[in-house]
């Protein structure tokens, strides 16, 4: 019989093809721990949302207060503390130092109950985006609300969420199919202005 000389440029072709396949689906990622993926508890108070603020020892004084145009809160106990800008965390810390010696526990508790805000969905779903969100909102339910999965296309299993951090990009991988399937994964909260993804699965055909 006799031989084919295309045969063995296609294997070379195919192989290197293959290559580059994976090494395209390796690029690097931040890896989901701790606040990145958590709801509200490390993102900046901005204008327009309603803060919890909550004094265990004096439970007379727990108010919410939405931040004004001026990013300020008013106070409980009198004056006024600018807020926008702050984390919980940080507002905690803000308010203590603002009452000094005047609660006899030392301990105020910060909680963001509404904030609206932006998120974009793009890539294999059906209606492409901006999605608004009025309270903590996850990866998958900002796909959903960008009318869900293109499920001949999308890939699941390898879905970006893309984040601007002061100046800084992060890039996070999470699979929403494992989720979607009941399986133990951390729900992923999303961020003003985070960017989700879903890329479309490799086909050669």
């Amino acid at each position: 019989m006799p031989s084919f000389p295309y045969r063995p440029c296609f294997r070379i072709c195919t192989a290197i093809l293959s290559f580059l396949i994976l090494a395209a689906c390796q690029t690097p990622h931040q890896p989901i721990v701790g606040l990145d993926s958590a709801p509200f508890t490390s993102i900046e108070a901005r204008e327009g949302d309603v803060l919890k603020l909550s004094f265990p020892g004096a439970p007379n004084l727990s108010t919410s207060q939405q931040i004004r145009r001026d990013g300020k809160i008013v106070l409980p106990m009198g004056g006024e503390l600018k807020a926008a800008g702050l984390t919980p965390a940080e507002l905690e810390a803000a308010l203590l130092k603002q009452y000094g010696n005047q609660l006899v526990s030392k301990e105020i508790i910060v909680t963001v109950e509404t904030s609206v805000y932006d998120v974009f969905v793009t890539g294999a779903v059906l209606k492409p985006g901006k999605v608004t969100a009025n309270r903590p909102i996850t990866a998958l339910e900002a796909v959903m609300e960008a009318g869900g999965f293109d499920f001949v296309k999308a890939d699941r299993t390898q879905v970006s969420i893309i984040r601007n951090v002061r100046d800084e990009v992060r890039n996070y991988k999470v699979n929403l199919k494992a989720t979607m399937q009941g399986g133990v994964n951390r729900n992923f909260y999303l961020r003003p202005s985070d960017i989700v993804y879903v890329p479309e699965r490799f086909s050669f055909f």
